[in-house]
């Protein structure tokens, strides 16, 4: 059973929401209408990630990027709203927890139409998140709920959610990095670019407000990072616009200076450093998941994680300071043995299947009928 063109509304606008629905709305075809919120936009990021991914060109909303959570969620809800009664789809897709996936979910709740969260049940147990708040109040009203792992469900579960409305289907993250990771030899050709040699460096990410906005935590993961590299073994920091900002910002920018920086990376190549990093240092909770699949060990600097899966073996939860130091050097004495242990677990976010899961459970809500009829 095929589904109408545009009939699936799948509205996003971060570039990890981007990323993740990538085979959602391939395995959709002419079903998915994307509608990108511009929560996150600017050509040098989601430009390239739309041209890189291969995705159609979606429907934008304008006036939300750059804005405070309550305005960008307002105004992304009244465009949604003349969107939907335009043009009414026959389910709406939301991904995560972000300030684009809480107005997706508002809006569909709205009019009535059938809600798909993807990536239910993540929980940090950390109200000072604003993504905490966002993830609780969608799964509240979702009409089908996309748990990536039994951790996931169990939390639904024990906030009272039906277990008629929730769905384990893994991680879409897992299909994202099999599919976007370059082959042996595009990726050994971009570690000759960068000039590292596999297993021999670091690569770092900072971006989350919590270490970006304070000046000392800011201070304490540069100054940290830099404490890693040695002449054999650099810590290559890809620098997002923002952080680089809040660097110049608060006067850190020779904190810069013992770091290999580069302009943010596409997807791809993002994974290809990762895919040979003898260590990841960073703040995003993609890569918390992305890890698992590379089979590459994290150290995650931030005060509370939503993702308890990937510190059982793979990731080490840290605050800014020392610990970030402390913790990387314990996984990096680990050697090849270390890296050989983990390239053997499975990841703990499923089979790469989750997005073929998702695609059958929106064909049943979407036509109940027909399917019905067909039976």
């Amino acid at each position: 059973m095929s589904l109408p063109p545009r009939s699936i509304a799948i509205v996003l606008g971060t570039r990890p929401e981007l990323v993740k629905l990538t085979d959602l709305v391939r395995l959709l075809g002419p079903a998915a209408h994307l509608v990108h919120t511009g929560q996150h936009y600017d050509e040098e990021l989601s430009g390239r990630f739309l041209t890189e991914l291969g995705l159609p060109e979606p429907t934008f909303l304008t006036g939300v990027g750059g804005q405070p959570r309550a305005v960008q969620i307002s105004a992304a809800l009244a465009q949604l709203d003349a969107l939907f009664t335009a043009e009414p789809p026959l389910a709406v897709v939301v991904q995560g927890d972000t300030n684009a996936a809480l107005a997706g979910a508002l809006s569909a709740n709205a009019r009535d139409i059938p809600l798909l969260h993807v990536e239910a049940g993540l929980r940090s147990h950390d109200r000072n998140m604003p993504e905490e708040h966002n993830r609780v109040l969608i799964d509240s009203i979702a009409d089908v709920l996309c748990a990536a792992t039994e951790d996931n469900r169990a939390n639904l579960l024990a906030e009272g959610v039906a277990a008629s409305r929730i769905a384990l289907t893994g991680n879409t993250v897992v299909e994202a990095v099999r599919n976007q990771l370059p082959g042996a030899a595009e990726r050994a050709a971009l570690l000759d670019r960068h000039g590292l040699t596999a297993d021999g460096y670091v690569l770092a990410t900072v971006h989350r407000p919590e270490n970006t906005d304070s000046a000392e935590a800011l201070r304490a993961i540069l100054t940290e990072l830099g404490a890693l590299a040695t002449p054999g073994r650099p810590v290559v920091l890809p620098l997002h616009p923002r952080t680089r900002a809040r660097v110049e910002a608060a006067g850190l920018t020779d904190l810069l200076a013992p770091l290999t920086v580069t302009a943010p990376l596409g997807y791809s190549e993002f994974l290809a450093l990762a895919r040979h990093a003898a260590l990841l240092v960073s703040d995003s909770g993609g890569i918390q998941e992305e890890c698992t699949v590379l089979g590459r060990p994290l150290v995650v600097v931030r005060r509370s994680t939503e993702r308890p899966e990937a510190m059982a073996d793979f990731a080490d939860l840290v605050e800014p300071g020392r610990a970030i130091g402390e913790a990387a050097r314990r996984r990096l004495a680990e050697g090849p043995e270390g890296l050989a242990r983990l390239a053997a677990l499975p990841s703990p976010f499923g089979d790469g299947l989750a997005s073929d899961r998702i695609v059958a459970l929106l064909a049943a809500v979407a036509a109940p009928a027909e399917l019905a009829a067909a039976a």
